[in-house]
């Protein structure tokens, strides 16, 4: 989770690595710090905390200059937070710094060997046995500081990413992945490296992708990659198609926000470019043939939180316009149940950053067992997508703020455009069908901006309903996600308690907790839908009933909840299959003004980070 910043070039290496972290805090705010190297030596700042507790701390204590150097922001694993559980871990003498993502799982029988061999440690955590392996190997056998990285990454277990320098070699800056994100940003007379290219999208767009088991060396002149034998390894590039303004607030109190307001944009760039000059739906990197696709009998979909319940909704799409049975796993429990899939089976991985460590596992174990694997991604050069068969990427630019919103709807997007592209290929659907369908979602951008613009009535409950500790969601058919998802959001966002419920199951025992005030937010399917549309007034009436404050999203036109709901918020028309891409918006909204009146922070809620890269 943590973010990573290293860079070797001409500029003040400490300006560049701030501001890279600045970008990275989302990945983890419980402590910051950075290294320069000197020459001969390296200096080092860190603070517990968010950064502007390290901004004060440079302030008043400032570190000499130097064009290289190393950073990190924390999300504790190992050692609880604290200035000397703070990263970059030093060696004696200040000679080595590490930075450090992920977990080593062999640390202890490492430090127990270190310390028999007279090492002392300073903090709690696993990281800074890694600072003293290097430092052993440099003053052994190692012909430099890079070939001392390669030598302890083959000793080492467990997923890291590791940034490590030298002050010894002040002109180059190593690192190494396992299982956990790292890129390089290709410069003019200056390299990056980062867990994000969001960090140094200021300097460069030119990013150079680090695969599996691989080591790193930036220069001045050039970036070296190897294996951990230090056998040359072959690389990819790519270049960044958002800038840095993308990845600024842009006068918004929280990115939060301005992500809410991309959405439009978002959906739009999502759904673009997927048609030939014939009409027929297309995808960018599809690398399964028709006929793979064709001898798919069963498709299970993977993700986490968020991710999970965009896979809810597509499990309704895909398998109403397929006919393929279609089920949908937490990716945290699915290798674990001994699941059963095969070479017929479609396994489609969602997730935002392409790095999330449950669902990295997870497509690992299904391709062991013959599968084939869709990515869903937004992060362009990633692990998940580069170890998919395939990939839609959701194009929806950097997502910032720890609760998802425009990654959100993007999965969304995509997922319809799957489902369509896998009806289109096996005739489940005729061409004009697929094209009327694929003319709602192109509408569903403006219904965003209608919500958007009503969004001051949301804003205005959020506050009345502020003082309230408990809310319920309920929602049918692809509404239960919406709902669940409305739930996690006021989870993540205010620390409230808040629980999304199908709305049948409201008999079956969760309307035992109504009572007089509760807030119950009801996601009403269109007309027309199996009577779930009567069902679910009627859940209302129920509610209603009991003392509950109804609040119902309905779609436009329709008053027959009218009688029974405290507050009507209303979506422009959709297709019952598309309104989750709607509905999601005003709890959006709702929960992140929530936040914003109980004082909270609504961009970095606490013991969150945006990526969770350890299981």
């Amino acid at each position: 989770m943590c973010g990573i910043v290293g860079y070797v070039g001409q500029r003040p290496a400490l300006d560049v690595v701030l501001g890279g972290l600045r970008r990275l805090e989302y990945r983890g705010y419980d402590s910051t710090g950075v290294a320069l190297v000197m020459g001969d030596r390296i200096a080092v700042s860190k603070k517990v905390g968010k950064l502007a507790n390290l901004d004060k701390e440079l302030a008043e204590r400032p570190l000499p200059q130097s064009s290289t150097g190393i950073g990190h922001t924390r999300w504790a694993t190992h050692g609880p937070p604290s200035d000397r559980n703070a990263h970059p871990h030093v060696s004696d003498a200040n000679r080595v710094a590490v930075v450090h993502n992920g977990i080593i799982e062999n640390f202890a029988e490492l430090r127990a060997e270190l310390e028999a061999d007279g090492y002392t440690f300073t903090s709690e955590t696993d990281t800074e046995t890694v600072t003293h392996l290097v430092h052993r190997e440099l003053l052994g056998d190692a012909t430099d500081v890079s070939d001392a990285v390669r030598r302890v990454c083959r000793r080492l277990e467990g997923a890291f990413t590791l940034v490590v320098a030298d002050g010894a070699d002040p002109d180059r800056v190593v690192g190494a992945r396992r299982n956990s994100p790292l890129v390089a940003g290709r410069g003019d007379g200056e390299n990056f490296l980062a867990s994000d290219v969001s960090a140094f999208i200021e300097y460069t767009r030119d990013a150079v992708e680090l695969g599996q088991d691989q080591v790193v060396t930036i220069t001045r002149d050039g970036i070296d990659v190897t294996d951990f034998d230090g056998r040359p390894a072959t690389v990819s590039e790519y270049h960044v198609d958002w800038d840095a303004a993308a990845a600024e607030k842009g006068g918004y109190d929280w990115f939060m926000l301005k992500e809410i307001d991309e959405q439009p944009q978002a959906v739009a760039d999502t759904l673009l470019g997927r048609h030939d000059s014939a009409g027929r739906l297309v995808l960018d990197e599809m690398r399964l043939s028709d006929d793979e696709l064709r001898g798919v009998d069963k498709i299970v979909i993977i993700g986490c939180g968020t991710a999970s319940y965009a896979g809810m909704v597509a499990k309704y799409a895909i398998e109403h316009w397929t006919r393929i049975p279609c089920e949908v796993e937490l990716a945290s429990e699915f290798r674990y149940r001994d699941p059963i899939v095969g070479r017929s089976t479609l396994v489609v991985a969602i997730s935002q950053s392409g790095e999330t460590a449950d669902t990295l596992q997870a497509i690992r174990h299904a391709r062991q067992q013959g599968s084939k694997v869709l990515a869903i991604c937004n992060t362009n050069g990633s692990t998940i997508p580069r170890e998919s068969d395939a990939v839609i990427y959701t194009h929806a630019g950097p997502e910032i703020a720890v609760a998802s919103t425009k990654g959100f709807l993007t999965q969304l997007a995509a997922c319809y455009v799957l489902g369509l592209y896998l009806a289109q290929v096996r005739g489940t659907k005729y061409g004009d069908e697929i094209s009327a369908t694929v003319a709602e979602l192109q509408k569903l951008p403006d219904g965003i901006r209608t919500i958007l613009e009503r969004a001051d009535a949301v804003r205005e409950l959020a506050r009345e309903l502020a003082g309230h500790r408990t809310f319920l969601f309920l929602g049918r058919h692809v509404g239960y996600p919406v709902a669940l998802e409305g739930a996690l959001k006021l989870k993540e966002l205010a620390y409230l308690h808040a629980e999304g419920f199908a709305a049948g199951e409201l008999k079956h025992g969760p309307i035992a907790v109504i009572e007089p005030g509760l807030p119950v937010f009801v996601v009403v399917p269109p007309k027309g839908r199996d009577q779930l549309h009567e069902k679910v007034v009627s859940n209302i009436q129920e509610i209603r009933a009991r003392g509950a404050r109804t609040v119902v999203l309905v779609e436009e036109g329709d008053t027959s909840v009218d009688p029974y709901a405290d507050v009507v918020i209303r979506l422009p028309k959709a297709p019952t299959l598309l309104q989750p891409v709607l509905a999601a918006v005003p709890l959006q909204v709702f929960a992140a003004e929530l936040a914003s009146a109980l004082g909270h922070d609504v961009d970095q809620p606490r013991n969150l980070a945006k990526s969770v890269t350890v299981e």
